[in-house]
């Protein structure tokens, strides 16, 4: 299964959204869509799971939960968008991966691209840094890669470009 992945959008998505996710099976977002009208835009392109974030409204958490934990072939995954890193996860999210962690563990907020293998948990940690406008970073950025029995492969990360330039 191929997926594209991003997060804080903000009631953001980038025109080239719909040719880059073009050839994916599924989108996952990690949270603070922003609008409903954007995980509307996101869900006619592919199925989308999404997650809610700290600045999404009543409507969105309506919607979509603060968790999602299922099974993408043979990989347990665990989007989330309040995380933390390996290392520095939150507390509440540091006590349920003891307790189980996922092959893969996605979360957003930081707005920080990264991507890397967590030993401690024996897991793969993701965060597509941010695809909208607003925030701190410098470049926004969305994620692709492919799920196949138990294997995670083929990640490419996509520059969507400066934030403020669109």
């Amino acid at each position: 299964m191929k997926i594209g992945l991003l997060s804080d959008t903000h009631g953001y998505l980038d025109p080239r959204l719909s040719e880059i996710f073009v050839g994916v099976d599924e989108i996952w977002h990690a949270g603070d869509i922003g609008t409903l009208e954007t995980a509307h835009q996101l869900s006619l392109l592919k199925p989308l799971r999404a997650v809610t974030g700290n600045i999404d409204g009543h409507d969105i958490r309506q919607q979509y939960p603060k968790f999602q934990i299922f099974d993408c072939e043979q990989i347990s995954v665990w989007i989330t968008h309040i995380g933390g890193r390996p290392g520095k996860y939150e507390r509440n999210i540091l006590s349920m991966l003891e307790n189980g962690p996922p092959r893969l563990f996605i979360c957003g907020h930081s707005h920080i691209l990264k991507v890397m293998y967590d030993r401690k948990y024996d897991m793969l940690y993701m965060n597509p840094g941010a695809a909208g406008q607003s925030g701190l970073h410098q470049t926004r950025t969305v994620l692709r890669f492919v799920i196949e029995e138990t294997d995670i492969r083929n990640l490419e990360v996509i520059e969507l470009g400066k934030r403020g330039l669109k």
